[in-house]
């Protein structure tokens, strides 16, 4: 009898048909909306194991209502929406995939960064809304990215392929982290800085952090204005690192320049959040890893994890958190 799964989204084809040889798969299938949490709760509630993403909530009630479930299986990198500590000590083993969304992240990031940059966003709607009459001198200046000054924050995977796009640029790049990274910066050329240092000093700030209780809220009021006027964030980490209305104030007040956002707090943002009446942001709906490729690997990274568990074997992703 193969074991019965729950997947909590659509899977790509090729990651459904694999799983599919192996386990009797619940899926919800559909993109919008997501299974609400109740939803879950009870399609999980007979099954041996769980494929899920970032925006499902999987507590310790959920794992009580389902007593046979032995593994987790979560399809993204960060896990902060997982109970990691209830999970062990229900003997649920739990896997991310890690690594596999780099590179989409890294690029999707210095897209943003040159788009905010460059005020893409507010071009395209100059154009659309009739504004362009003709050339002029003083339409739409950006900023430079070349040679200029990048923050980034949080020196991983992520930060360091962020750092080795901004080689071809010349840009300065500095980097804060928990710990200083000797080796990674002779080998990237990266200077490290204190943190508030970074943020007086960049051109642009990008964010890479984990989500946890000392990075909630790391972008404040207090960060925000120790940046130059003319800087922008770039934050394709989670949302919760932000604060949405002191953003909101540094942008409407013109304290910084402009920000770019792949991720935000409350995610999605409603229609009517008056963060997006804003010219000088621009939001994006947590799509940096989203290339036909990098999300075949990351089902597929997923699947592997949630069979390996079924079968009691080591999961080739463990969560280690």
């Amino acid at each position: 009898m193969r074991p019965e799964v729950f997947v909590t989204r659509r899977l790509p084809a090729l990651a459904l048909e694999e799983l599919s040889q192996s386990c009797q798969v619940d899926m919800w299938d559909h993109e919008s909306p997501p299974p609400p949490y109740e939803t879950i709760v009870a399609r999980t509630r007979d099954k041996e194991g769980l494929l899920c993403l970032l925006t499902d909530r999987i507590d310790a009630a959920l794992m009580d209502a389902a007593p046979g479930l032995k593994v987790i299986s979560q399809c993204a990198v960060g896990y902060d929406n997982i109970d990691i500590q209830a999970a062990r000590a229900r003997h649920i083993a739990v896997g991310n995939t890690p690594g596999v969304l780099t590179e989409a992240t890294a690029d999707f990031a210095f897209a943003l960064l040159m788009a905010s940059a460059r005020r893409i966003g507010e071009a395209i709607d100059y154009v659309r809304n009739g504004d362009w009459k003709t050339w002029g001198l003083t339409i739409l200046l950006g900023q430079d990215v070349h040679r200029a000054t990048l923050g980034i924050v949080g020196m991983g995977r992520i930060g360091q392929a962020l750092a080795r796009r901004a080689e071809g640029f010349e840009m300065r790049v500095l980097y804060s982290d928990v710990a200083r990274q000797p080796s990674l910066e002779a080998r990237l050329g990266v200077e490290y800085a204190a943190f508030d240092d970074l943020l007086q000093q960049a051109d642009f700030v990008s964010l890479h952090v984990n989500l946890t209780p000392q990075t909630t809220g790391l972008i404040g009021s207090r960060e925000l204005a120790l940046m130059k006027q003319n800087a922008i964030l770039i934050n394709t980490s989670r949302g919760q690192v932000v604060d949405p209305q002191a953003l909101y104030q540094a942008l409407k007040s013109g304290r910084i320049a402009g920000a770019a956002l792949d991720v935000t707090d409350p995610e999605p943002l409603p229609p009517d959040h008056r963060l997006l009446s804003l010219p000088n942001l621009i939001v994006a709906p947590h799509i940096a890893s989203a290339t036909e490729s990098t999300r075949g690997r990351m089902a597929l990274m997923a699947v592997h994890n949630l069979i390996a568990g079924l079968e009691g074997n080591p999961l080739p992703n463990p969560v280690s958190g």
